[in-house]
């Protein structure tokens, strides 16, 4: 993990402490890019000398993580970045079939707007030099499509899998690289988004999701 950790995450107000939040954001964003290897070991006082930090806001940072669903801890083995299994992929893209394309449906419905911000997403995605910074770009799409929902609930739950989406595509492209086809159906999905067309958006999202597990997971793709 490289020296430069500590400046790769971009802090938000939140409950927990700032310096707690700058960790958490460092450590998140190590995980997301690769840097911090799915089922690494995530030793505090390793953490807390690279970060230029105590050993109290890593801990805190690490156990908000495990609340995520990024770091598994163990009273044994400690704590350890989450590995990617069918299973976590199966749970997270399930709740995303239920969810996400009537979040989507409910924005592209609602008051009209430039579609700016999905439109830059898919413009970084097209340039990422990598999985990891295209699956960065990737949830940053996505949220664009129901941040606009108007229902801060549903808005809540789909943020929360966020951080476990970017996971499990990331190994989901390493294995099976699959972008340029997800590419050509984000922009589907955002011209019929720009077209005002709630349900279209709706049934393109939710075959686009129903397609990443049909290609990079397909012996969980029947349900």
């Amino acid at each position: 993990m490289s020296d430069a950790l500590v400046h790769s995450g971009h802090p938000r107000p939140g409950s927990l402490p700032s310096r707690t939040e700058a960790v958490l954001e460092a450590v998140k964003h190590a995980i997301l890019v690769g840097e911090l290897k799915p089922g690494q070991p995530l030793v505090e006082t390793e953490l807390a000398a690279r970060l230029g930090v105590s050993k109290t806001p890593v801990r805190e940072a690490l156990k908000t993580l495990a609340g995520t669903g990024l770091v598994i801890m163990s009273p044994y083995k400690g704590a350890a970045v989450r590995e990617v299994d069918q299973a976590l992929a199966r749970s997270v893209y399930d709740m995303r079939l239920l969810l996400e394309p009537a979040a989507a449906a409910r924005t592209a419905a609602g008051a009209d707007r430039s579609w700016g911000e999905a439109a830059d997403a898919l413009d970084r995605a097209d340039r990422a030099a990598d999985a990891a910074e295209r699956s960065l770009a990737n949830r940053d799409f996505h949220r664009a499509l129901y941040a606009g929902c108007e229902n801060p609930l549903l808005i809540g739950c789909l943020d929360g899998l966020r951080d476990q989406t970017a996971l499990v595509s990331s190994a989901a492209w390493a294995v099976r690289p699959s972008w340029e086809m997800e590419a050509r159906e984000h922009r589907a999905i955002l011209q019929a988004a720009r077209s005002r067309k709630p349900e279209l958006v709706g049934d393109l999202l939710r075959a686009h999701i129903g397609a990443f597990i049909a290609r990079n997971f397909p012996e969980n793709s029947a349900s």
